[in-house]
Order: structure tokens, then sequence, then C-alpha cells
């Protein structure tokens, strides 16, 4: 007995010994997993994953960087899709860490009333909004330091949580690069609200505030203002942004010519009719008001073609808009551009999603000077041609009506790199007379004109898409003024501006998020409905001017005083027309009633795939695994 009895144990003893090392493999596993970070970020635009420009930014850091994030995240009022947006940012704030765990340093702070955490919090600037009447402030913002070098996101919306990944990004560059590139602006529009006091006596008191990209702009860079009739570029300037050109003089063409064979990069935005000309122009009695900007004499320097007289129509990439008159309708000038009019090799455009551009106009190459390389960034659909820009403003019929298909692709943003010749081979224009305003001014003297120069141009055949109306959405976050991107029009100006100013590496960033996720096989639906709408359409047309003009016919072969009586013939013809229209008519319905059709069976097989499918198909994959379990047992 006492045999079994010491039997018994060590046979616990050694259970337990077993159990304790059991527990110690376990405990060495997870430290060792712990420490290894094995994750794969699956989802379509790698959301959970930093981005290269962040990477390479991180990688080159030669300073240490902290990010302080401030929440009231032990506030019970604080609603939960907050506190759940909230711990987003922490964690990708902690994906920073990772890829730098030398140079990046995380903090967290919860500015509690009266706290020290909420004194720092007002000194760095962070916007403390109440959410009740007389509850206590929330914070949430981000702080990035470095040094004596500190910014600040005051605010962190939700709802713009597409530019989360460039924001803080964005926050960390500009800490560890204070300094400003200097950037100018010339424009036929007001596009800059200039502060300086001859400025101010130019707009006679406007307080109307600059564009919203270029309130941005000047975040990051030193914004100059070049006057649209200026005669000379600041030598300080090293990229130039063109905001429809309209009407510039020879002499202020000629000075832009001499700023790119200098080096200076420039970025043009031309536009066929500019809705905001139209909208800020006053109306002039007798004149047909002019909306269309050019740069002839440097594009045809270049070997550049284009026509500030022709509007772009994409039967593609139709916009849903209201009219003057209350009437919606699908316009294809007023268009909106997908992926598939992107260039994907191209870092500017490869991650844009959507853009929106009305009247726009088209740029061809075909005639490039050798010295020069012409790279197509944004183009139209094979779908696509030109109308005149009267047409184009008499709605969407006009168009139809005589529109006829290029057949192929048409550059509506390019970039052009090289060697440039001078559009002004004999040099500086003779002098134009001069107003009282700038009677004294003297051109630079001294300065040798140049034939040539290597530099780059980015050409835009819009510049409305920049204007806040067309890309971006105002919102109101607890006080603070925020703005939700429409489309990728803003990010396509600020891609633009960083490579032509040569600071690359935020590209990358900045287009990760989409606002908008079209349904792609919905749109190709709705194109084949409105092609086979506009074939019977044009068929009940044409059926309607045959029966008119046999009505005509029949009346000039009566006498005079049957004129107003009908015959036989013209009521069978009428007859006949009638029974056309009611046929026509049906098929017409019949289209829209198979469009809805086909749209809604599209939902039913979604609705299956997302309710029913994946779960049957995970079951089927359990079942068929235990099925497997039991045999091989």
């Amino acid at each position: 007995m006492k045999k079994t009895y010491s039997k018994s144990i060590l046979k616990t003893t050694g259970g337990l010994i077993g159990l304790a090392v059991m527990f110690v493999i376990l405990a060495a596993i997870n430290i060792i997993l712990g420490n290894v970070k094995l994750r794969k970020d699956i989802t379509e635009d790698k959301l959970y994953s930093l981005s290269d420009g962040t990477k390479t930014i991180l990688a080159n850091l030669d300073q240490n960087v902290t990010l302080k994030l401030f929440f009231n995240s032990s506030n019970p009022r604080v609603p939960v899709s907050l506190k759940n947006y909230a711990r987003q940012v922490e964690d990708l704030l902690h994906e920073y860490k990772m890829a730098n765990p030398r140079r990046i340093s995380i903090e967290k702070y919860d500015p509690k009333p009266d706290s020290d955490a909420e004194e720092w919090a007002q000194k760095y600037g962070l916007n403390g909004q109440p959410m009740e009447m007389f509850g206590p402030p929330l914070y949430f913002g981000v702080v990035a330091s470095a040094g004596a070098q500190e910014q600040v996101i005051p605010a962190l919306d939700p709802r713009t949580e597409e530019l989360l990944e460039y924001n803080i990004t964005h926050l960390i560059y500009k800490t560890i690069h204070p300094e400003k590139p200097a950037i100018g602006v010339i424009s036929a529009l007001q596009v800059l609200n200039d502060t300086s006091p001859m400025g101010m006596m130019k707009q006679q008191g406007s307080t109307k505030p600059s564009w919203l990209a270029f309130q941005q702009l000047q975040q990051d860079y030193d914004v100059i203002n070049v006057p649209a009739d200026a005669k000379a570029i600041d030598p300080a300037i090293t990229a130039l942004i063109i905001v429809h050109p309209k009407e510039f003089s020879d002499t202020t063409m000629y000075a832009i010519d001499q700023f790119l064979m200098r080096g200076g990069k420039i970025m043009a935005f031309l536009d066929p009719i500019s809705v905001v000309d139209l909208e800020t122009t006053p109306p002039q009695p007798y004149r047909v008001p002019k909306a269309s900007s050019n740069m002839e004499k440097m594009l045809k320097a270049w070997g550049v073609d284009y026509n500030p007289t022709q509007v772009l129509a994409d039967m593609n990439a139709v916009s849903r808009i209201q009219t003057g008159n209350g009437q919606i309708e699908d316009s294809p000038v007023w268009m909106s551009l997908r992926q598939a009019n992107m260039s994907k090799d191209d870092l500017l455009t490869a991650k844009l999603d959507s853009v929106m551009m009305p009247f726009a106009g088209t740029f061809a190459c075909n005639n490039l000077s050798k010295d020069l390389t012409a790279t197509p960034l944004i183009t139209s659909s094979q779908n696509a041609g030109l109308v005149h820009f009267m047409n184009a403003q008499y709605g969407s019929e006009a168009i139809h009506r005589n529109f006829q298909a290029e057949g192929k692709a048409l550059n509506i943003a390019v970039r052009i790199t090289g060697t440039f010749k001078t559009a002004f081979p004999e040099g500086a224009p003779k002098e134009e007379a001069k107003s009282e305003e700038n009677k004294n001014e003297q051109p630079p003297a001294g300065i040798a004109p140049l034939k040539e120069g290597k530099s780059a141009v980015i050409l835009a055949g819009d510049s409305d898409m920049i204007y806040d109306r067309f890309c971006v959405q105002e919102l109101n976050f607890f006080g603070t003024k925020a703005y939700q991107p429409l489309n990728d029009n803003i990010n396509f100006f600020f891609n633009a501006v960083e490579q032509i100013t040569g600071s690359t590496d935020l590209i990358a960033i900045r287009s990760r998020g989409k606002f908008e996720r079209p349904f792609d096989r919905v749109i190709q639906l709705e194109q084949k409905a409105q092609s086979e709408w506009r074939e019977k359409e044009k068929t009940l047309t044409e059926k309607l001017a045959a029966t008119q003009q046999q009505l005509n016919q029949m009346q000039t072969q009566k006498g005079s005083d049957q004129r107003f009586i009908l015959s036989q013939e013209q009521k069978q013809a009428i007859d006949s027309f009638r029974n056309e229209e009611v046929r026509i008519k049906e098929e017409l319905k019949d289209v829209r009633k198979n469009l809805r059709k086909d749209i809604e069976q599209l939902g039913v097989w979604v609705k299956f795939i997302n309710i029913a499918l994946m779960p049957i198909l995970v079951s089927m994959a359990g079942i068929t695994f235990g099925i497997y379990r039991k045999i091989k047992r």
C-alpha cells in the first residue's frame, strides 16, 4: 500500500511539474512572439499600413520626434464613435513608432479639467470645444516636437479620416523642415487675398478669402502674389503657379518665359471656359463675355497644340448636375474622371481615384520639340470629343446633337520635361502703352535674354478644378471649420506642387484615402442604358423630321383653298408617325425598366454574397476539415 501511495505522489508531482513546465513554455512563447511582428494587411487600399512616402520620411529622420496625442479618453460624455476613432489614431501613431523606434516616441495625454495636461493642450493651441453647456471642453489633437520646433494639428475630425496619415506625416515633415520654399502665384482671378497695402487698394477693400488650395499652400510655402501685369519674376521664386492666364500681355509672358529659361518650374491651369470667371466678372452690355485663357506663344514654341475655343465632352465621364432652370441632366462636359483616366505609371496620379473638371480643354503633343518629353497625367476615354465652347454652354442636348467621338484618349493634364526653347527668340517685346499706375515702372536692365533652359512644366486644361466649390465641402467640427474632400482635385494640386518644388515623398501618402468608392458596375449599366436611350431618341427625332418633311411636301401640292384641310395622305402619315412614336416610347420605357432590373439584380447578388455566401463557404470549410480529421484518425 505504501508503494502504491508513493507511486500516486510521484505521478501527481510529475503532473504538476509538467504543468509548470508547460506554463513556462507558454510564457516564453508569448514573450518571444510578442517581440516578433508578423502581420499582413490584406485590405485593398492597405488601410492599416504606412505608405512608402511615410516610411521614407521616417527612415531619413536625423532628429528625435515626439508625437503627443491629446484626447479626453476618461470623459464618459465623449461619444463612443469618437473614442473608437481616437483608438484608431493611437494605433496609427504606434505604427509610426514601429517604423523608426529610435527616432519616434509617442506620448498620450488625457487633459482632464484643471490638470497639467489641459494646461499643456492650451499652450500648444489645441482647440478645446465644450460638448455641453457647462461640461468640460473636449481636446482631440496631435502635437509634434523636435528640439525647439513644434507643429500642431489642433483638431482631428473623423470625417477626414482618409487624410489622417498624410496630416500626421506632414506634421512630422514640417517639424523637421520648418523652412518654406518660395512659390509664385499669378492669375487673372483673385485666387489670393493680397493683404498688402497696395493689394488692398487694388482690391478696393475686398475681404474675399483666398481659395482653400492656396490657404493650405501658405501653411507650407512662402507664397508670393505675382501681379498679372508683372514685367519680371522674383529671383527668389523657384516654382510658379499660373491660374487662368486670361489676356496676359506679351511683357508678362516674356517674364514667365525667362523664368522658365533659368530653370524655374511651372504649373499652369488653362481653361476654355472658366466658371469662376463667368461668375465673378460683371456683365458688359452688347458684349459676349470671354472666359477662356491661353499661353499661345509659349505653347507654340514647345510644340503643344491647345485650342481655347474647344471644350472636351466625355460620354464615359458624365456628371449629374442641376441646370439653371432647375432640371437635372447628365452633362459630359462636367467630367467626373475615374481611376481609368489617371496615369498609373506616374507618382503624381497613381493614387488618385476621382477628379472633377468642368469645361476642360485638351493638349496635343504630336508636334513636340525633340528636346522635350510629354507624360500624360489625366486623359479622357476613347468615347470623348471636342465641342465648341458655345455649344457646351447650351446644355447636353446641344452637345449630343453634333457630337463626334475622337476614338482615342485626349490629354487633359500633361507634364513636359526637357530643354525648352524661348517663345521670344528676338528678345523682350516692345514696350506697351503704359497706364498712369505703372508709367514710372521700368523693365529690369542689364539681363541678357535666355534662349533655352532645362526645366519642367505641368499643364492642366481646367482652372475651376481647384476652386473650393468643385473640390471640398465645408464642415463644422465642434465650432472649428473643417474641409472634407469631394474628390482628389486638391490632392492633384498638391501632388503637382510637391513635384515642381522637389519634395516628392509626401505624394505617395496624400491620395491614400478614398472618400468616394463608386459602383463601377452600376455606372457601366447606366452608360449602356443612356447609349440605348440616345439611339432610340435619335430614331424618334429622325422619324419626326421625315414626317414633317412629308407633310410639307403634301401641303405644297394642295390648292390655296385646301391649305387648312388635311388630306387623306396627311392623316395617314400623322397616324403612322403617332404609332411609331408610341412604339419607340414603349421601347424607351423598357430601357428604363431593364436598367432598374439589372441594378436590382446586382444588388440582390451583392447582398447574397455578403449575407449568405460567405457564411456558407466558412461552414463548408469547417465541415470539410472536421470530416478530414475524422478520416485521419
